[in-house]
């Protein structure tokens, strides 16, 4: 299993991490008779115990990385309380709720199969039923045995081993080698801070920042450290966090148009991150893309983005995120592909998670 976290002064991401579940256990029926003045001989009254509670998993906001499961690898829900005499049934544990956030994979870890996709905001799943309560001698009784001394045990909750994994979901994602300033266009189009700095794999985890445009429109910007040559192989930090512009709605791919100490030309440039990104999906590769060159505060040569558009048979688009020269443009190329997509794939409304829900598909 790859590292699923990294530390990086006092910010730890988490993007995968195993849990074991298990559901309560039902209450054990009780054994009991009446026995009050004048009924000596009042029969079977042993009570039904109740039900343990269920675990349940729900995408909920305000949850951003599986920090919580990194100390807590076990969660229990309680188990059902036994039944008494006078036929009085114990009281059923509350389902234990594990709160994700929206964008976690679940899966079985010992079969790999995908139990469930917790993508937007109230999605659930139902992990581990708890037991069912057992029943009391009431319940055995009959014509022909009318003192049952019998009772069951409740039954014992489902438990497993899940996988859990992060996909985070954003409109934008960026891609593009070590330093192609990625993150400082992040921190002009967002309020988003990321660390800046004049070396590469400044960026050691995902940022994700919200770029506010004209009209109330809103977009999730998602900044991923820079992949290199070999990536899907796991080499460097890009493999590790690929995953993560599998959601997003289009792919805005950075090129330096003024790389330092390389003699790595922009074509170059666009085709190494191609080939690594064709590499790890093919579903991926096939996203909306568009080509932007950075950095063209620093380039005499300001026709650089008509030799590359020409060589790539598509438009390029040129900014400076220093300067602020058509970002705004930028901001309305992107809005119009995303609010076509958007319209295109609008999810149906969530339902409340039941009390019990056994449904894992």
């Amino acid at each position: 299993m790859r590292p699923s976290s990294l530390l990086f002064g006092a910010t730890v991401f988490i993007d995968e991490a195993e849990i074991y579940v298990c559901g309560g256990n039902g209450g054990a029926g009780c054994v009991s008779f009446r026995r009050e003045r004048f009924l000596p001989k009042g029969g079977p009254d042993g009570g039904i115990g109740g039900d343990g509670g269920s675990v349940i998993l729900e995408a909920v906001d305000g949850v951003d990385t599986l920090l919580d499961f990194a100390g807590r690898h076990h969660w229990r829900a309680d188990n059902g309380r036994p039944g008494m005499g006078k036929n009085m049934t114990g009281a059923s544990s509350e389902d234990l709720r594990v709160l994700l956030p929206p964008g976690t994979l679940v899966y079985d870890r010992d079969t790999d199969l995908l139990l469930k996709d917790l993508a937007v905001v109230g999605d659930f799943v139902c992990v581990a039923q708890g037991g069912r309560g057992g029943r009391g001698n009431k319940s055995f009784a009959s014509p022909t045995n009318q003192t049952p001394r019998e009772a069951e045990p409740g039954e014992p909750g489902e438990e497993r081993w899940l996988r859990l994994e992060l996909k985070l979901i954003a409109d934008i994602g960026l891609v593009g080698l070590p330093n192609a300033g990625k993150s400082t266009l992040l921190s002009r189009m967002s309020k988003a801070r990321p660390k800046i700095a004049a070396y590469p794999f400044t960026t050691l985890e995902p940022q994700l920042g919200i770029v506010e445009l004209p009209g109330h429109r809103r977009c999730v910007m998602a900044d991923l450290p820079g992949l290199i040559e070999g990536a899907h192989r796991g080499e460097g930090l890009g493999d590790t966090f690929l995953r993560h512009i599998e959601r997003t709605r289009v792919l805005l791919h950075l090129i330096d148009a003024a790389p330092v100490g390389t003699d790595t030309s922009p074509l170059e440039a666009y085709r190494t991150v191609r080939r690594e990104i064709e590499s790890y999906s093919s579903a991926l590769a096939e996203k909306p893309e568009f080509v932007v060159l950075t950095k063209l505060d620093l380039v005499p040569d300001q026709d650089l983005c008509t030799t590359l558009a020409e060589e790539l048979d598509c438009k390029v688009l040129g900014i400076s995120a220093v300067t602020g020269a058509h970002l705004k443009e930028l901001g309305q190329v992107l809005w119009g592909s995303i609010a076509d997509i958007r319209q295109e794939t609008m999810p149906e409304p969530a339902r409340p998670a039941p009390d019990h829900q056994t449904d894992l598909t």
